[in-house]
């Protein structure tokens, strides 16, 4: 308790600088900080630094931690050679009680029991042990074997969870490789499509110019013709619509030669025949010559 009070005031002490000068004065504070820094760097000489109020303060207040702090490390040290001789005096007795009850001395073993105490004594420091009975090694063996099964049940855990992830990787590279191929595809499709695209606009632009050229041909050659006096009934459009009627007449003579045939088998009257079949031939041969005179004049 003592100490530790002891500790609480230096460290006050030690955290308030202000009070520390007012008590030992500040050329009592130099003279801590010059025998600090003597004891510190010993034979070697002293970096030179600025001397003020404040690199006084910091120095003062650095010795005092150290002081501390060489107290605690001097306190451990203690404590650590107080342990060891505890021990020594413990190891002593047991090795004279095993002298005095059975005779039994760690110089007397063979080589193989040495081996044997010394992997004995490796295992308890091993496993962490206060002691190498039975009563200590047992539960740390059954811990370091819990450990072990533990440890190889997350192995396996982590194998299962490895196979998946590899698994998922190899899925993913091949879809990658897929994605690669159809983009690459689709990059030369792309390519050939627009090749193509523009191909088009150029042969539209070219179309284009030559519909132009057709209409004002057109326009030229229907203005020669009117201007020469050309029968609208000659234009395509009129023998087109002669040809297409043309076509319906002689589908309608086919009903009618049909029907012609049911009578051919009676004795006609050779005289009406005569004039009807001659006004046929006339009807017929007008209008062959009318359509030949109108060919003929759209080949003009």
């Amino acid at each position: 308790m003592e100490a530790a009070a002891e500790k609480d005031a230096q460290t006050q002490l030690a955290a308030t600088p202000e009070l520390s000068a007012a008590l030992f004065g500040t050329a009592g504070v130099s003279f801590h900080v010059a025998a600090w820094l003597k004891k510190i760097f010993g034979e070697h000489p002293i970096p030179r630094y600025e001397v003020n109020p404040r690199t006084t303060e910091i120095l003062y207040h650095l010795s005092e931690r150290n002081r501390v702090r060489d107290r605690d490390i001097c306190l451990v040290i203690e404590d650590l050679k107080q342990k060891a001789s505890e021990y020594e005096s413990e190891a002593k007795h047991l090795q004279d009680f095993l002298m005095e009850s059975v005779n039994f001395s760690p110089a007397n073993l063979s080589n193989t029991g040495s081996r044997y105490l010394n992997a004995f004594v490796d295992s308890a420091l091993t496993l962490e042990t206060k002691n190498t009975s039975l009563a200590s090694l047992m539960p740390a063996v059954n811990d370091l074997t819990s450990d072990l099964f533990r440890t190889k049940s997350n192995s396996e855990e982590i194998k299962l969870e490895l196979g998946k992830l590899e698994k998922n990787l190899t899925a993913a590279l091949v879809l990658e490789k897929c994605l690669r191929e159809d983009l690459k595809k689709a990059e030369l499709h792309l390519s050939a499509e627009k090749a193509k695209a523009d191909n088009r606009l150029q042969n539209k632009d070219f179309l284009k110019a030559k519909s132009e050229e057709f209409r004002f041909g057109i326009k030229a050659v229907e203005e020669q013709l009117s201007a020469r006096g050309m029968d609208a009934s000659l234009s395509h459009q009129s023998l087109v619509a002669l040809s297409e009627k043309l076509a319906e007449l002689k589908q309608q003579t086919i009903p009618l030669k049909k029907k012609l045939e049911s009578y051919l088998d009676l004795m006609p009257n050779p005289s009406l025949a005569q004039v009807k079949i001659e006004e046929a031939k006339r009807e017929l041969d007008a209008i062959d010559a009318e359509l030949t005179k109108k060919v003929n004049m759209m080949e003009l």
